[in-house]
């Protein structure tokens, strides 16, 4: 464990170049004393490090010296190897150097790991995309993704619910979301970061001027929260509605989030085979649509708003098919 530590350490120097002990310490999940003492270590050991006190110091490999060494254990080299699949890369223009770099890794791992290593790709496939959906191809993707790399700032026409907006933005990093593209940026002069469908973008133009990325931007947290803040302000309305055993197995194939309704609620259940719950909706008419899906297996009990909609639809399709059969059985 500690060999292990202290080759982390050095891998971090390395890639990083200039740490604090702090930034060191979080990294590790141990304490300063700790990485004092591991770099004390390393020192006497040969590794050519040393520090600076004061608020631009910290620690620091001797320019130009590097380590051969890698440390990579099997299931990091198998982890690395499938994070280098081939669907998001070649999206990005990136696929053949995906490709090398992953002949290379291979080369570099012991005789014994690489005929496992090509199992990998063997064995598993990863598809982002749901059922019965299109895989998104936005236009833009690679003039963002240079962007992305470069730090450059970019002009989009983008098109919202609220209309089509010009906006300069700083990307500041990519998503693929169930087999969408975001991308994660803030206004030009402004600190707020959100997220944009990059099928969206009508017009995306790269610019010359580049930008400072914000200090600790971290675009996986900042992804996770942006993610919960929308699916919590898309579906602000609950449903509280009765449903069958086959319909409580159909949400379950759908993965819909069901939360089990009030104790008090459930004692005035009809029928005792079925059960109440809740489920988040976006919107009354949203909600009677896709409730609508699960035909009679599910009765919606409040809001009265929604129970009315469903019916006002139902009458819609009755009356629809109706007067269909009816016009076939005239021309019969």
């Amino acid at each position: 464990m500690k060999a292990s530590r202290l080759l982390s350490i050095l891998m971090l120097l390395q890639a990083r170049g200039r740490m604090t002990a702090e930034a060191l310490a979080q990294a590790m999940e141990v304490s300063q004393r700790t990485i004092l003492r591991d770099i004390d270590q390393l020192s006497a050991a040969g590794v050519p490090l040393w520090g600076e006190r004061g608020r631009q110091g910290g620690f620091q490999l001797r320019a130009g010296w590097s380590t051969q060494l890698t440390g990579m254990t099997e299931p990091e080299a198998n982890a690395l190897l499938l994070a280098g699949l081939p669907g998001p890369a070649t999206e990005l223009g990136l696929g053949a150097a995906a490709a090398s770099a992953r002949l290379k890794m291979l080369a570099s791992l012991p005789g014994g790991w690489r005929e496992q290593a090509d199992r990998v790709g063997e064995c598993l496939h990863i598809d982002p995309v749901d059922w019965y959906r299109a895989q998104d191809t936005p236009r833009f993707l690679r003039e963002v993704a240079e962007a992305v790399w470069h730090g450059r700032r970019l002009s989009v026409d983008y098109e919202s619910w609220r209309g089509t907006a010009r906006r300069e933005l700083e990307p500041l990093g990519l998503v693929l979301k169930a087999g969408a593209w975001y991308l994660v940026a803030r206004t030009a002069g402004k600190d707020s970061v959100r997220t944009y469908r990059l099928a969206s973008m009508l017009d995306v133009k790269t610019g010359s001027r580049t930008f400072k990325r914000p200090r600790g931007f971290n675009l996986a947290r900042t992804w996770q929260a942006s993610a919960a803040r929308f699916e919590s302000e898309l579906r602000k309305l609950q449903a509280r509605v009765r449903v069958s055993p086959r319909g409580l197995k159909w949400l379950s194939n759908a993965r819909v989030q069901v939360a089990a309704s009030p104790a008090e609620a459930a004692k005035q259940i009809a029928r005792p085979d079925w059960c109440e719950v809740q489920l988040p909706i976006e919107s009354i008419e949203q909600g009677a649509r896709q409730l609508l899906g699960f035909g009679a297996e599910i009765e919606v009990i409040e809001p009265v708003e929604l129970r009315a909609e469903v019916l006002r639809q139902a009458r819609q399709l009755v009356s629809l098919y109706q007067g269909a059969a009816t016009k076939a059985a005239r021309l019969a």
